[in-house]
């Protein structure tokens, strides 16, 4: 009877040995939770739409949307194509700002007021995450294009109003 026992002991840890090797060797299954993404975007270079900067930004540069709306809640992904020189003055955001370098230079400091001597160079492929309500500001050094991803919708808050492009008016207002 004893060795009966053993035997029954030993086909059963045999058993559980296969059944645990096979589930392993199992594929993987896919959480039943896992949602799609709503849409596939692939944009090339050559399908870059480009156009003029949004009001709050000071003019002189070009922007584009890759995807999504940033007027709107969620995610979305700009380009921005600055000229040399091309200043955007102490501002915030009420949302994490992720900042890549595509091409170009981008002298970025931190602080209510511009600060040449601390700013710090992001070259072609540095990334940086801005946080929200940050003020931060930027030069292009050379023709410069950054990607920007955010949360929408997308505010710009100038540390020192005047700076703020929305509230000049133009020469041709004037008259």
């Amino acid at each position: 009877m004893r060795r009966t026992s053993t035997i029954a002991v030993a086909i059963g840890v045999l058993l559980l040995a296969g059944a645990g090797s096979a589930s392993q060797e199992a594929p993987a299954k896919k959480p039943a939770a896992q949602k799609a993404p709503s849409k596939h975007v692939i944009v090339t270079p050559d399908q870059v739409k480009w156009g003029p900067p949004p009001p709050a930004l000071p003019p002189g540069s070009e922007a584009a949307v890759l995807e999504g709306d940033p007027g709107k809640a969620g995610m979305f992904t700009v380009r921005l194509k600055m000229p040399d020189g091309y200043t955007i003055p102490p501002h915030s955001h009420p949302t994490d700002e992720r900042v890549t370098i595509i091409s170009g230079s981008l002298m970025a400091g931190m602080g209510n007021k511009m600060d040449e001597a601390a700013m710090q160079a992001l070259n072609t492929g540095a990334y940086a995450n801005l946080p929200a309500r940050m003020n931060h500001y930027v030069r292009a050094k050379g023709e410069t294009i950054v990607q920007v991803t955010a949360m929408g919708p997308f505010e710009v808050k100038y540390a020192n109003p005047s700076d703020d492009p929305r509230k000049k008016t133009s020469p041709a207002a004037k008259k």
